[in-house]
């Protein structure tokens, strides 16, 4: 019994490749999910600098026992607490805020300006103060 090879080998050769696709859908569907369920999706409030922003400063760090908080904003140049000028109290476009007006008043940063509204009986001298430079 004789092997044809011959037309083994042109069977091969005529042969087109088959792809199927059903596994590499199934594949790229795993990753999605994989992608979707391990990802962290929280919302950010990114306001523009145009309009400015408005409220108290996004602060993450709540574990410190500091008395003032340091607020730096590019070109700092007025600084207004109760409709009173405070713009002595900059220092390196910075100010410090003390912790009792960012928890319990109204902290506003446009650019190049913070306008602060402290709680009630709260002195406006005492909400903003230089920040120590080391």
């Amino acid at each position: 019994m004789a092997i044809d090879i011959e037309s083994h080998k042109k069977k091969l050769k005529n042969r087109k490749p088959n792809i199927n696709l059903v596994p590499l859908i199934d594949i790229l569907f795993t990753l999605l999910i994989f992608i979707v369920i391990t990802s962290n999706f929280s919302a950010t409030d990114v306001q523009s600098t145009d309009s400015g922003g408005t409220g108290k400063p996004n602060v993450t760090d709540t574990s410190g026992t500091a008395e003032y908080y340091i607020m730096p904003v590019d070109n700092l140049h007025s600084v207004i607490v109760n409709n009173h000028d405070m713009s002595d109290e900059i220092r390196n476009n910075a100010v410090g805020v003390h912790s009792r007006v960012i928890d319990e008043g109204q902290v506003s940063i446009k650019p190049g300006e913070i306008i602060i509204t402290t709680p009630s009986n709260f002195p406006y001298e005492e909400a903003v103060r230089a920040p120590e430079i080391n």
